[in-house]
């Protein structure tokens, strides 16, 4: 059984992450997308801010015997909060609290529950990890649904400068998730889809493997410098930044016949849902 929930449990890495975030903003709602990339960096943020500033211990740190090998090379950084509990429910509640249908409700609870789980099945978590990173990843979830960032004016350039600048300023060895979570953040934050979801099942897989394809070579190639030039903190950032502006305008402008541009409506009601 430790096979099949190691599968669940990957369920909750970054590349899974990637993709979600970059299909619901294609393929679903563009400005919704947006909005659900920033909660997702800020809860990323608050994730590695918590675990390294508790330094709190996981179920194997004093006894490996507790976990699988395979389990314990799932597990990075101290244990409290849940990583792969709190950013999967503030992707998938994200998705599910936007869209407000009961079908991806009930799917985005089951498959959160399942990754959650897996955290305990692999004992590679205790159970107050969990719960905080679930509580944690509802609230981001929630600001997702109900906050609209602005981006009008200064506002689109100075954060991000702001964020890009505070990841120039972090000490050598500071952990790598501040310096993604801050790219991650200024790159959502500057990014201002305007372009239409496409209308046809052709169009959505055209730009579904067309897009993705265009995202993971972008991903693997900056993933390909060399480490004494990705590990610094200011180029982590420029990394994930770039990623997103990648995925959220380069991804577009590539496919624009099927990613037409359209008229960008905040909290778009009139944004296609065809997932």
């Amino acid at each position: 059984m430790e096979t099949f929930w190691l599968a669940v449990t990957n369920l909750g890495r970054d590349e899974v992450f990637i993709v979600g975030l970059a299909l619901y903003t294609w393929l679903v709602r563009p400005v919704g997308g947006r909005n659900l990339g920033v909660a997702f960096a800020l809860s990323y943020l608050l994730n590695a801010a918590l675990k390294y500033g508790l330094n709190l211990p996981r179920p194997f740190t004093n006894a490996p015997a507790a976990a699988s090998e395979a389990a314990r090379a799932t597990a990075g950084g101290p244990g409290l909060p849940s990583g792969h509990s709190q950013m999967a429910a503030t992707l998938w509640w994200g998705v599910a609290a936007q869209l407000r249908r009961p079908w991806v409700t009930g799917a985005a609870a089951a498959l959160v529950a399942l990754i959650a789980g897996s955290r305990l099945v692999l004992n590679v978590h205790y159970p107050s990890d969990v719960i905080v990173g679930l509580t944690l990843g509802a609230l981001f979830a929630l600001l997702a649904a109900r906050v609209q960032f602005p981006q009008g004016g200064a506002l689109r350039w100075a954060p991000p400068l702001g964020a890009l600048v505070v990841a120039a300023l972090l000490p050598a060895g500071a952990p790598r998730e501040f310096a993604a979570g801050l790219g991650m953040a200024a790159g959502f934050w500057f990014v201002q889809p305007r372009f239409t979801p496409p209308a046809t099942a052709l169009g959505r897989v055209i730009v579904a493997v067309a897009g993705l394809t265009v995202v993971f070579a972008v991903y693997f190639a900056l993933g390909a410098l060399p480490d004494g030039i990705k590990e610094v903190g200011l180029v982590r950032a420029l990394r994930y930044a770039l990623l997103v502006l990648v995925a959220a305008e380069g991804v577009p402008l590539l496919l624009r016949r099927w990613l037409p541009v359209g008229e960008v409506r905040e909290r778009a009601a009139p944004e296609r849902v065809t997932a």
